[in-house]
């Protein structure tokens, strides 16, 4: 979102900044010590402690003759052990359906290293080779996705008794059908397994109140960081608990700042936590992709200013006076979210466009602009959005705060906070139910890391905590265990290449993925992020999956291309706070170079959004399946770059919906949403709607708006074809305060 036409008074200053690389000494305790920071290194070689011993692949093939099983066969003549049997006279061949299956028992846990398929002309499309130690539970050694059958070697990382061919979709409308598997081991000294714990590598920066110039340090980040927002710097300021005097920590580009205490005034700052404006010339909307956590702040003016857009969380803080959202000057501003956090004094919106608040306590809340949404909220203002901005609910249905990392002596450990229900006002001090997991259960993942490393980490019952880097992946993370962490800091991110997905999640209870942003690469992936398989029916309401602070973006920091970007199919998950972007500004953006056909996909079944914002896709932003999902707060403005009407319409409608509820779902209730234009290619566009339901006495909607930015494009309608059009220039919201 950027550039917003709003009637606001506007201060325009710049800010001179400086490219110079910085180098500042880390201090972390004894047990802990890490490198100096440095600018982002990508490239830098994995840590010794990671390093693999090279082991020869052998020839022979471990599978040939092994018992094997499968999860149907088309005939008598076409048993599973026939692909197996060293004989490329004979196949096993499963029924004509998706999914299927055959696996082979190598006898013992083995070192895998390659796999070789030899399909018969009833080939496998898409498919995946995994391995597993018990025959349950697996790991994905490879994915492939338009395959083209014939024969083919795959190399592999991992290790396993038990190899299964996991075929998903067919490429022949017979069933799967192979010749012969093939399965290679090391034959060398074996894979040492994945350390956990460790230093927090090289660009973390911890600091404690005697730490020697610590405004410089906050100074020389933010100098770089400033208007870096496509770069490649990544930083996370870590502060241990005591008292901080005279400090303004400005925050630019992928810079967050978190207390080391387990509640937040632990770690108290008589100072500031600034974001503001001035690179861009007091316009905020475009204050990405940054983040504070965990402590206390008394201002020294008494007001705070966190002048934030999308992707910037504010979270766990205890601000000990008032908060402003606007930047210096009051000029146009876009975010925004916080948490679990309490705020003294009032919280001061001024040009903020919309805000999601959740779980927290404030003094006071003035004003508003558009949609301003609250739940769980100790002092929000009542609900008024028929002629004002404001939704408010007493509870958040169902929550967890995210994990974060703290001290404990001089121990990190990750807190994992407990599922709340029904609530209102902060988790803290209490943290009640949570648990800490200590850092050494962690692979502590650092720039150089290999996505092979990672999932033999995940594969070994690590959890993952991504330093800040950016990590380009060769193969799909794959997140298979159950109640598994993964946590970025200093939004650490992930960029996968040659068309693989980024990450994987399976159908199992309580994962938690928290602080990272997915990038995506220049070769389309089908799927950035994927919370549990197609189908995935198992029930988590006891404990849900939680995708926290992930964030996704295709194009802007160059070419990017994927189909679906967030899809969620398991049950109960709950999405807190994400922005899913296909970007509108910044290098390789274009209609078709940025090509993105869908942000937010939900099939399972009760499904909570808290938090949405989803922008500018080709066609749907957001497409809900599953019964009972609900959403609180979403924001969304259609893709700028529309060449014309004929490329968005479809079923004789002009333009696809920000928000579908497909028609076979029968319960569905969302709060607090808005959806806008800003067609700058073509200014005549119509857009038929921006929400489109089925009309059914289980399917509400309150709080809808649809807005033209500045005549850039209309909508005729809110939602299906009910609603006002938007008119002229005047950049006034459509309205309705409930449907049906």
């Amino acid at each position: 979102m950027r550039r917003q036409r709003l009637r606001l008074r506007s201060l325009g200053f710049a800010l001179a900044t400086s490219a110079a690389l910085i180098t500042i000494p880390a201090q972390l305790p004894a047990a802990a010590a890490q490198a100096p920071l440095a600018p982002d290194r990508a490239a830098a070689a994995p840590a010794a402690g990671n390093a693999r011993a090279a082991a020869a692949c052998s020839t022979a093939n471990a599978a040939q003759g092994k018992p094997a099983t499968a999860s149907s066969t088309e005939n008598a003549g076409t048993p599973a052990a026939s692909a197996f049997d060293g004989n490329n006279g004979t196949r096993w061949s499963s029924q004509a359906s998706d999914p299927q299956w055959v696996r082979v028992d190598l006898g013992s846990v083995q070192d895998l290293c390659k796999v070789d398929l030899n399909w018969e002309a009833a080939y496998g499309k898409d498919f995946t080779i995994q391995a597993s130690t018990n025959g349950q539970d697996w790991t994905t050694l490879k994915s492939v996705t338009g395959g083209t059958g014939g024969t083919a070697s795959y190399d592999v990382s991992g290790s396993g008794r038990y190899v299964r061919i996991n075929g998903t979709a067919r490429g022949t409308g017979y069933g799967y059908s192979l010749w012969e598997v093939a399965v290679h081991t090391g034959t060398g000294g074996g894979t040492p397994p994945v350390e956990g714990g460790g230093d927090l590598g090289p660009n973390v920066i911890v600091v404690d109140p005697s730490t020697p110039n610590l405004q410089a340090k906050f100074d020389q980040v933010f100098t770089q960081q400033e208007s870096n927002q496509f770069g490649s710097g990544r930083y996370q300021f870590l502060m241990k608990p005591g008292t901080y005097n005279g400090i303004n920590a400005q925050l630019g580009f992928y810079t967050s700042i978190s207390g080391l205490g387990l509640n937040p005034d632990d770690v108290k700052i008589n100072g500031d936590i600034t974001v503001d404006a001035g690179w861009f010339n007091g316009n905020a909307t475009q204050n990405f992709w940054r983040s504070a956590e965990n402590l206390s702040i008394r201002p020294v003016n008494g007001t705070d200013r966190w002048a934030v857009a999308q992707a910037a969380p504010f979270r766990r803080i205890h601000v000990e006076g008032g908060l402003n959202l606007a930047p210096a000057g009051y000029g146009w501003a876009s975010g925004g979210y916080i948490a679990d956090s309490k705020i003294d004094g009032t919280v001061g919106p001024y040009s903020q466009q919309q805000w999601y608040t959740r779980e927290s306590s404030v003094g006071g809340w003035t004003n508003g602009v558009w949609n301003m949404t609250f739940s769980g909220v100790q002092g929000a203002p009542a609900t008024n959005f028929d002629t004002g901005p404001y939704t408010t609910l007493d509870t958040t249905p169902i929550s967890r705060e995210k994990p974060f990392l703290y001290l404990d002596g001089n121990d990190y450990k990750v807190f994992v906070p407990a599922k709340r229900t029904n609530a209102r006002g902060v988790s803290w001090p209490a943290n009640a139910g949570g648990t800490s997991l200590p850092l050494s259960q962690f692979y502590v993942v650092k720039p150089g890391a290999t996505a092979a490393t990672i999932n033999a980490a995940l594969a070994q019952g690590l959890n993952l905590l991504f330093t800040p880097g950016v990590y380009h992946l060769d193969q799909t993370i794959n997140v298979n265990r159950a109640n598994t962490v993964v946590l970025g800091l200093g939004l650490a991110t992930i960029v996968p290449d040659n068309g693989v997905d980024a990450m994987h999640v399976a159908d199992v209870d309580g994962v938690r993925l928290a602080g990272f942003l997915i990038d995506a690469g220049a070769t389309k992936s089908d799927t950035l992020l994927q919370v549990g398989a197609p189908g995935s029916s198992a029930d988590h309401a006891a404990n849900p999956t939680t995708v926290q602070d992930v964030f996704v973006r295709i194009g802007g920091a160059g070419p990017g291309l994927a189909t679906h970007s967030m899809v969620i199919n398991s049950d109960d998950a709950i999405v807190d706070h994400t922005w899913i972007w296909r970007a509108d500004h910044g290098a390789g953006v274009g209609w078709e170079t940025n090509r993105a056909d869908y942000g937010l996909e939900v099939n399972g079944d009760d499904v909570l959004a808290t938090g949405l914002f989803v922008e500018h896709f080709n066609k749907y932003d957001v497409v809900w399946s599953g019964e009972r999902g609900r959403t609180i707060f979403f924001q969304n403005e259609k893709a700028y770059d529309v060449p014309n009407s004929a490329a968005i319409t479809h079923d004789g409608i002009v333009g696809y919906a920000a928000y579908k509820v497909a028609d076979s779902v029968n319960t569905h209730e969302a709060w607090g949403l808005g959806s806008y234009c800003n067609f700058t290619t073509d200014s005549t566009i119509v857009q038929h709607h921006g929400f489109q339901v089925p009309v059914k006495s289980g399917v509400k909607l309150h709080s809808i708006q649809v807005i033209s930015l500045g005549g850039k494009g209309q909508y005729a309608h809110v939602v299906n074809n009910t609603g006002a059009p938007t008119s002229g220039s005047d950049t006034i919201p459509s309205k309705i305060t409930s449907f049906p």
